[in-house]
């Protein structure tokens, strides 16, 4: 189950950003299902789990359309929430020649997710085998997410900035570089059994007992967006199913690599 966010990605490359007053012409345009929840939920079906969306959608139409886009995706989506008089989250990316991007996003209070939401969420939460929690949510309902899933014994993959309370509750914590410095420095103590952090070049890994830094993928990228969801995904799929810490850090950055070849967050996985 993939706790975060839903919303409409939009995707215009340009060659450059025009000055003031002026324009320029797209050269390429993708529209489609984002958001870091939406995005990491696609991840885990496309490697061949089953996967649930805990997230909150508006009742407008682009809901309608993005609901049945995640549907078409493999994704259960019982406990998305349709959030009465909101409009769906909207992200446009504007991604220039040489993969720089810049983010231009409507993600208001109606569609973030509340405790509540979450909790009504309870029945399919208790049956999940992993909950990977998007922390750029409300603390709120992120630590109602990461209390749930250890409730149920599940394995519980934090993304994103965790204090020492929600590490507590964690078996997995995944930041990337700007993330990463905004830690405590003690997490293996506070709960996680995994670790993996953006760093200067690559990832480091930690575990009990054991370490190991990943470079980034050889190669130019052509857009780094939603290298770190399908990185999330790929190392959960692989912990659920038994994969030790080492081979579970491969497939995360194998799945960035798989990613950042092409424009957009939405990835492209082959399953394993």
């Amino acid at each position: 189950m993939v706790v975060g966010q839903l919303a409409r990605d939009v995707v215009v490359q340009v060659g450059a950003l025009p000055e003031p007053g002026t324009s320029a012409d797209v050269t390429g345009r993708r529209e489609t299902l984002g958001g870091k929840g939406a995005n990491q939920a696609v991840a885990v079906a496309q490697l061949g789990q089953p996967v649930s969306l805990v997230a909150v959608a508006g009742d407008d139409v682009i809901g309608d359309h993005l609901l049945a886009q995640a549907v078409v995706d493999g994704i259960d989506v019982r406990t998305v929430v349709r959030r009465a008089g909101a409009l769906s989250g909207l992200i446009v990316e504007v991604l220039e020649s040489g993969g720089r991007w810049r983010y231009l996003q409507h993600l208001p209070e109606p569609v973030l997710l509340t405790r509540a939401d979450v909790a009504a969420a309870g029945a399919v939460l208790k049956g999940a085998a992993a909950v990977l929690v998007q922390l750029q949510q409300p603390a709120e309902a992120a630590r109602e997410a990461a209390r749930r899933g250890r409730e149920a014994d599940a394995l519980v993959v934090l993304d994103g900035v965790a204090d020492a309370e929600l590490a507590a509750m964690a078996d997995v914590v995944r930041a990337d570089e700007h993330e990463a410095r905004l830690l405590p420095d003690d997490l293996l103590t506070l709960g996680p059994r995994l670790v993996a952090l953006g760093v200067d070049g690559g990832n480091r890994f930690f575990w009990p007992g054991g370490e190991v830094f990943l470079p980034h993928p050889a190669g130019s990228a052509v857009d780094t967006t939603g290298a770190g969801d399908a990185f999330t995904a790929a190392l959960a799929v692989a912990l659920v199913r038994g994969e030790p810490p080492e081979s579970a850090a491969r497939r995360a950055v194998d799945a960035t690599a798989q990613t950042v070849g092409r424009p957009g967050g939405r990835p492209a996985l082959r399953p394993w």
